[in-house]
């Protein structure tokens, strides 16, 4: 991977170590390519990891090493810009991570972060979701346009409920529908919310659609995935990098982009930063400002 001029891109004052450590082999991206990465997209990502708490992949060895750690609190050697905090619901547990910054981001970098899951609410408001996210996850034999559709169907419905709706690539398998909410219902609302509407498309298609997370009754559909609103649930931030072959990432899409000429992986590590350059302004151009607060269900 070609290192971009550092013109108008943030600069980290975290050192790494072992800059020229491999973490995808196939595709030669090592830990400085993918600080180098972060660096060109920080000004996109940055709103969908700070201040959240973050659920974190780390492979100190590379995508093909047998260290494999999903890690939620600290660990030994951890870089102070990897901020410790305390859970108001748990004083007496372990504490939880975020980050604040750039730095923050570059130290997980530094400890082989490949992966970045962060909460669906920021440490300012911890019992108030500021997005819902339902993913889509394809079983066996499951086309590319029935995912589309499905994003397709999630966008109608969440739009009749008066909710804006973006979509991305997860970088895995299939597609996240994400909705910025105004920080004002509790977890146990908006995963009801969430829940309701996979329910409702699971039953008015079961032969396209599943609730259930059971893998040997996937094939052929799509589980939709409401779990991740539930709190201390996560789901892949956007611009993340996924720990798998391809060195792919969670990108976001305009609506108009998700054709049949991308798919779930197609947006990497080397294609990406040269997309963002090219595009007129942020795919997600307007996230937070599309927020409203989710109604409360009226009683008929």
């Amino acid at each position: 991977m070609e290192k971009t001029p550092a013109k108008n891109l943030p600069k980290s004052h975290v050192t790494l170590t072992h800059p020229d450590r491999i973490y995808w082999p196939d595709e030669g991206v090592t830990k400085e390519g993918l600080a180098n990465y972060y660096a060109q997209v920080w000004r996109f990502m940055e709103p969908y990891v700070v201040n959240r708490p973050l659920a974190l992949l780390r492979l100190p060895d590379g995508i093909e090493g047998h260290q494999r750690f999903f890690q939620k609190h600290a660990w030994k050697g951890m870089n102070e810009n990897i901020e410790q905090i305390t859970d108001p619901k748990d004083r007496g547990g372990e504490k939880l991570l975020r980050i604040a910054d750039f730095d923050g981001l570059v130290a997980l970098v530094q400890s082989a972060v490949l992966e970045i899951h962060p909460w669906g609410a920021t440490t300012d408001d911890w019992e108030k979701p500021d997005m819902i996210t339902m993913d889509l996850d394809p079983g066996g034999e499951v086309a590319w346009d029935n995912i589309i559709a499905a994003a397709g169907e999630i966008k109608e419905r969440l739009e009749a409920e008066g909710l804006a709706a973006f979509v991305k690539t997860s970088g895995g398998k299939g597609l996240h529908v994400v909705t910025p909410l105004k920080p004002k219902a509790g977890w146990g609302e908006v995963k009801a919310f969430a829940k309701r509407l996979a329910d409702t498309m699971a039953a008015e298609s079961p032969n396209r659609y599943i609730v259930k997370a059971t893998k040997s009754e996937r094939t052929g559909k799509i589980f939709i995935d409401y779990l991740r609103n539930g709190r201390g649930n996560t789901a892949v931030a956007a611009y993340s990098t996924r720990a798998r072959a391809g060195a792919a990432v969670s990108m976001p899409l305009e609506w108009s982009e998700l054709t049949a000429d991308i798919g779930p992986a197609h947006f990497t590590i080397d294609n990406t930063p040269p997309r963002l350059e090219a595009l007129p302004h942020d795919p997600w151009d307007g996230f937070f400002a599309a927020a409203k607060p989710l109604e409360k269900k009226k009683k008929r």
